[in-house]
């Protein structure tokens, strides 16, 4: 057994595709997608923030101080509109970017005129800022018209204070900042895990395998002196080994990250989280993945062996993806928790327990569970790939 899993691992690390899936892609390639979604996404918020916006005012008599806000050169450039032009085309024609159109019963003796309703007119769809903008001048102008009717009616501030708000719901969030980023960031943690740990059993799955059959080499394999069983043992350790060690580096490669982001970046709501989880943690993370790459190990070899060739094997294997999608996204629905018998389902139970350990609200006696459910799947599936291997006409179909 050991001395089939020291060849194949001799031929995995000859291997670049298999080793930038190991270690390039979570170590390096994930951050810089993440890094540069980021930077798109700040660069896109700039630039929306500076446009300088076209727009047209319909009925700018009744509101002066509206349009004198608007008269903003740097941020407001005014086209000139009729009153019955089709606003709808103009803008998706990008003629404008908005319309506003004010009421005749805009004014600023808000007691006797009542509440005005001004119009604007916008495409929504898109990143464009356009209401976040002209939403801060008309607020401007309702605290100015707010101030004056209170003064009118002789109010003071306590007594403006209680007629704006006449009851004052606070709400005392129990959970510390931990719990609360870790229910944000601990869901998605596993859907990036079990993607990357399957994605680094794939590669040499697909190649041990289907791969050894069209090179001709597994007859030779074969007629050793080795027993089968022996054989798939050291084939299953060489993949387990490969998943596992995309689980540790990717762990460790968060871990890094987040150091780095929180120094040398300065970034304190990251220091703080991640000076939060314990060394516990991430070891606990990391062994719960084990168990998680030996079911993908054993399913992985068990498809390569049925294949006819490594495109067959690549094209079984690809499904797995979505197979393996759908537990994470069961943990991530409401009302599902690390109780009762979610404990028992497997994969999801650890994506469960994933996002428990990074919150802090972990029941370590649901290890038990988690553990047990996950090791009995990945011992049934590893005796099905050694039945499998010893099957003749699935050997050489």
């Amino acid at each position: 057994m050991w001395l089939v899993f020291l060849k194949e691992l001799k031929e995995l690390l000859r291997d670049r595709k298999t080793l930038f899936f190991m270690i390039a892609l979570p170590l390096l390639i994930f951050p810089l997608i993440f890094g540069g979604i980021a930077f798109m996404t700040k660069q896109a918020i700039e630039k929306a923030e500076t446009k300088v916006l076209n727009y047209a005012v319909i009925g700018e008599q009744y509101a002066p101080d509206i349009y004198a806000g608007l008269q903003q050169p740097d941020k407001f450039s005014r086209v000139e509109l009729a009153a019955d032009a089709d606003f709808a085309a103009l803008i998706r024609d990008e003629t404008v970017d908005f319309v506003v159109v004010i009421p005749e019963n805009y004014s600023s003796d808000v007691l006797s005129a009542g509440q005005a309703t001004i119009k604007l007119y916008l495409n929504d769809a898109g990143l464009n800022l356009v209401y976040k903008r002209v939403n801060e001048i008309v607020e401007q102008q309702g605290e100015l018209f707010q101030r004056a009717a209170f003064n009118q009616l002789g109010l003071d501030e306590n007594q403006q204070v209680a007629l704006l708000e006449p009851i004052v719901l606070e709400k005392i969030n129990t959970a510390d900042s931990r719990e609360n980023w870790g229910e944000k960031i601990g869901g998605m943690l596993p859907y990036l895990l079990f993607i990357l740990c399957l994605q680094g059993a794939m590669a040499p799955a697909t190649d041990i395998g289907a791969g050894e059959k069209e090179r001709g080499t597994l007859e030779t394999l074969l007629i050793s002196p080795i027993e089968r069983n022996k054989i798939v043992l050291g084939k299953f350790l060489t993949i387990g080994f490969a998943g596992t060690m995309t689980a540790l580096i990717t762990v460790a490669s968060m871990a890094l990250w987040g150091i780095v982001l929180s120094q040398g970046m300065a970034l304190k709501f990251v220091a703080d989280f991640m000076g939060q989880i314990g060394i516990i943690d991430f070891v606990l993370i990391f062994l719960m993945l084990v168990p998680v790459v030996s079911i993908f190990a054993a399913v992985l070899l068990s498809i390569s062996i049925y294949a006819k060739s490594f495109k067959e094997a690549q094209s079984y294997m690809v499904p797995l993806v979505f197979l393996v999608i759908v537990p994470v996204v069961m943990a991530l629905m409401p009302g599902v928790e690390l109780k009762g018998g979610w404990a028992w389902v497997p994969l999801t139970n650890v994506a469960l327990a994933m996002k428990e350990l990074v919150k802090g609200t972990m029941d370590y006696f649901q290890l038990i569970a988690i553990f047990g459910s996950t090791m009995v799947i990945a011992g049934a599936a590893l005796a099905f790939c050694v039945y499998w291997f010893k099957q003749e006409k699935v050997l050489f179909r």
